[in-house]
């Protein structure tokens, strides 16, 4: 048996994990908490690769486009794809809830309590000003993904234009730690069935135990957490197929290729956990070089939100039909703007959701107990919506990669 699975595709096996995982949760809860280290453990090691990985690929990357011109045009063309396609799902998530109208007669009880939620007192400018790092090794030992990323662009940038000497020096450092780092991510990712195992049932885990509550719940929520669910199929499944068919890529086939990283964020929960199995299937199966992965994919893992960007707006507009409040449409233009700029500037926040929720509802006015009306469904949604962010950056690393006249295996 342990030999037919090891022959099995590594997308396979993380299929059979989330199945198993699922049974695991509802049937031997009790036994979870022998086998949740496995979930710690994985999430750890990715997490442990996540900037060294991102750093030496990018300086490698932006090393290996050569001249300060075609970082610019290759910059515009990612952060201008990023910026379109984030529009594009929250204008689809405020169609979809207007249409729909799953707050109109919200039970209000099942709010939960948020004692804790974040007042989000900073402006909008402020917060994407703090992608500029005072102290980028804080940041580091933070875990702050924006500013590493903005201070490595810059740092990539300016070894092109120092001397052909010590440009020679800084590529072959950082092109040989991104080859140690890779082999080292490829011994991670061996383990993510047991990780995915471990992470899901524990998940499933936690709603198994009530399951009358749970069923009350879902009852009652049903409608917003199909119009999330909704709006997400829609914005992955038409759009952004209809965006790859433009750029004459096939998305059926990207869309198998990209199996394993697409099971993996959906069980974690993490664009940014995910991030190194993302470059390796878009590199290996996609056929895109590595000077567009590794400039495009921690770009995207950190301000590309679409799936989040749009349950954000789904969200806001619920809580304002649950508590009977008929936005205007300048305040929902300003839900979309605030959305939009709020996905970017909050990435390297903690409890970047809740903060970037509390952007949103500041902005029109309405109540920050309304999270409590979603929160019992947020971490079930959260599954859904960050398989689709990270399903828009793959999508943004083949079509830019096609247009910068790459041939693909797509």
């Amino acid at each position: 048996m342990w030999k037919i699975i090891k022959r099995t595709d590594l997308h396979w096996q993380i299929l059979i994990a989330l199945i198993a995982g699922t049974l695991f949760g509802i049937y031997l809860t009790p036994y979870v908490v022998w086998i949740s280290w496995m979930g710690d453990l994985f999430l750890k090691l990715l997490k442990m690769v996540i900037i060294p990985l991102i750093v030496s690929s990018i300086i490698t990357g932006i090393a290996g486009i050569g001249s300060p011109e075609s970082l610019g045009r290759l910059g515009f063309k990612t952060i201008g794809f990023y910026m379109i396609t984030s529009l594009l799902a929250i204008l689809l998530g405020l169609a979809l809830v207007n249409i729909i109208s799953p707050g109109v007669g919200a039970d209000l009880s099942l709010a939960e309590s948020v004692e804790n939620v974040p007042a989000a007192e900073q402006s909008l400018g402020q917060l994407l000003l703090g992608a500029i790092p005072e102290n980028v090794f804080g940041s580091m030992a933070k875990g702050d993904m924006l500013p590493i990323i903005f201070f490595t662009i810059i740092f990539g940038f300016f070894t092109n234009l120092s001397t052909p000497q010590h440009q020679k020096v800084i590529h072959n450092l950082f092109e040989s730690l991104f080859d140690v780092m890779m082999k080292i991510t490829m011994a991670v990712i061996k383990l993510t069935p047991l990780g995915v195992f471990a992470i899901i049932a524990t998940v499933i885990s936690r709603y198994a135990s009530d399951t009358a509550a749970l069923t009350q719940v879902f009852s009652r929520m049903g409608l917003y957490m199909l119009t999330v669910v909704l709006a997400l199929f829609i914005h992955s499944q038409i759009t952004m197929n209809l965006i790859l068919m433009l750029a004459r890529i096939n998305p059926i086939r990207h869309l198998k290729n990209m199996s394993t990283p697409l099971l993996t964020a959906f069980s974690t929960s993490s664009s940014s956990a995910t991030l190194p199995l993302t470059m390796d299937a878009i590199e290996t199966k996609d056929g895109v070089s590595t000077k567009i992965t590794s400039f495009t994919l921690p770009l995207g893992a950190t301000i590309n939100m679409d799936g989040t960007a749009l349950y954000e707006c789904i969200a806001v507009i619920f809580i304002a039909q649950a508590y009977g409040i008929d936005l205007s449409i300048g305040q929902q233009m300003i839900v979309v703007v605030t959305a939009l700029l709020a996905a970017i500037g909050a990435a390297g926040i903690p409890m970047a959701g809740l903060v970037m929720m509390t952007i949103v509802l500041n902005a029109v006015g309405l109540p920050l107990e309304g999270i409590g009306l979603i929160l019992a469904v947020d971490r079930i949604l959260d599954m859904f919506r960050t398989a689709v962010n990270v399903y828009g950056d793959t999508c943004a690393a083949v079509v830019i990669a096609r247009s910068e006249g790459e041939k693909l295996n797509v």
